[in-house]
């Protein structure tokens, strides 16, 4: 109905997505738009039901839920996508965050809160469920590994991998930074060099991970 949440779920277990889609749609102001068991189905119908909120699980069969938050942030930016699993490992939690994701709730998170959580991820806020939140204060307030020298990017390096994680070709890095094609080229092998990677998709993959 108009002036509800519009919500689209993408789960893989069948009793879980019934249930998550009867929750909303049983719900004043909620309404569910679809239930995608893959994430592959879920980015074929989102530009046609644009829904407000996507609730994300992370183990799906073939493309996993990081994976679609990524594509689905660069295609549909204003789509606010709440990932809610049963994963709460720091690396799960802040891959998915570092992937666009603005909220992360456990599966085991009561109705009454689950709805509260997509009407604050709406309004502006990053729901958490308390355990999440705990896990990332904890990993927060951990003393900083110091990296080894040779490992560090400098800030030109830095910049020039920002550039490649936008898809950006040698020659239009060249024309932003207005240096040569070949310049490019000498700061990238440097970069795969200290990262100790080969390709473009690991050097970005890599840093994700660190």
């Amino acid at each position: 109905m108009e002036g509800d949440i519009k919500t689209l779920i993408v789960e893989d277990d069948r009793a879980v997505r019934e249930g998550l889609s009867m929750l909303i749609d049983g719900s004043a102001g909620f309404s569910c738009l679809a239930a995608c068991p893959t994430a592959e189905e879920a980015l074929e119908i989102i530009p046609r039901l644009m829904p407000d909120v996507v609730l994300m699980d992370i183990n799906l069969p073939g493309m996993n839920g990081i994976e679609c938050v990524i594509c689905i942030k660069n295609a549909w930016p204003q789509v606010q996508v709440m990932m809610l699993t049963v994963f709460d490992n720091p690396e799960g939690i802040f891959k998915s965050l570092a992937a666009g994701a603005t909220g992360y709730m456990l599966k085991k998170t009561p109705p009454a809160k689950l709805l509260e959580a997509i009407s604050e991820l709406v309004a502006g806020g990053s729901p958490m469920s308390g355990e999440i939140a705990r896990k990332v204060v904890q990993t927060f307030a951990r003393p900083a590994m110091m990296p080894l020298p040779d490992s560090l990017l400098t800030s030109r390096e830095e910049e020039i991998l920002s550039f490649l994680s936008k898809g950006f070709l040698y020659k239009e890095i060249a024309a932003e930074l207005f240096i040569s094609i070949e310049t490019v080229r000498t700061h990238i092998r440097k970069i795969y060099q200290k990262l100790q990677v080969r390709t473009r998709t690991e050097a970005l993959l890599k840093c994700m991970r660190q």
